[in-house]
């Protein structure tokens, strides 16, 4: 009976583990969220892998990086690829493009659209809206670059009172419930907001392009299905997808 009693135990430890070893933690940018969404389950569908993603801006996820973290799997800003590489959190050289996006503005739905075609009527949209939401420029790629261009617009110091700093996700929520006026982030973080329209992107002289990349984890090392993960987000369908959700396919 203790043998029998012992073999099971065995097999469901073993079990266990083989679930385990079939599960691909992901640490992604939120700006890829709306297309990795809707790419996940037909992946794991092919590959017979479990997925566990996680979103977050790209600041959070390198302070997680450097606390100790280690994802399978990285989704981040091109711009850090090198300072993930050097630290050792990635597989150098594993980087592959997934797409393109930029910078916009939006309001709510059935309000009226301001003008933000030309630096001179984005900083006199700024300066007239009652309040205004972007990411904490501490976490979030679009946050940074926009603290940035209200600096250039030398208006940092007038909107600083009426400004609500987002945290994660899609800072546009509050702008869809009327609750903001105006709200910047990237594009593919804008157009999934039921309730949130586009205005337009930020003026070509203020604009920020960003590139998205996926990448191997430093514990990924050659990890099969990792890898297969990679191939996949390369992959024709998923090119579609990141092009639908907004992105400028590489």
């Amino acid at each position: 009976m203790f043998q029998k009693i012992l073999s099971m135990f065995l097999l469901l430890v073993t079990m266990s583990f083989a679930s385990q070893a079939k599960e691909l933690v992901v640490w992604s940018a939120g700006a890829v969220k709306p297309a990795l969404e809707e790419l996940v389950p037909a992946f794991e569908k092919q590959a017979g892998v479990a997925l566990k993603v996680d979103y977050a801006p790209v600041g959070v996820w390198m302070r997680r990086l450097a606390d100790g973290g280690q994802p399978d799997v990285l989704i981040l800003s091109a711009d850090v690829v090198n300072d993930v590489e050097g630290k050792g959190w990635a597989v150098t050289s594993s980087a592959q493009p997934l797409g393109s996006v930029g910078v916009g503005v939006a309001v709510k739905q059935g309000t009226a659209m301001p003008d933000v075609s030309t630096p001179e009527a984005l900083r006199e949209t700024l300066l007239r809206a009652k309040s205004i939401t972007y990411m904490d420029p501490q976490k979030g790629t679009s946050g940074k670059h926009f603290a940035s261009v209200l600096a250039q617009l030398g208006i940092t110091e007038q909107v600083k009172e009426k400004t609500k700093l987002g945290d994660v996700g899609y800072v546009l929520e509050p702008v869809a419930r009327g609750e903001i006026e105006l709200g910047i982030q990237q594009i593919t973080e804008i157009l999934p907001v039921q309730g949130a329209v586009l205005v337009g992107p930020l003026p070509a002289s203020l604009q920020k392009v960003t590139t998205y990349v996926v990448m191997l984890g430093a514990k990924a090392g050659d990890n099969k299905d990792a890898l297969a993960l990679r191939r996949f987000l390369q992959t024709p369908q998923a090119v579609q997808m990141f092009k639908l959700k907004g992105f400028s396919p590489m």
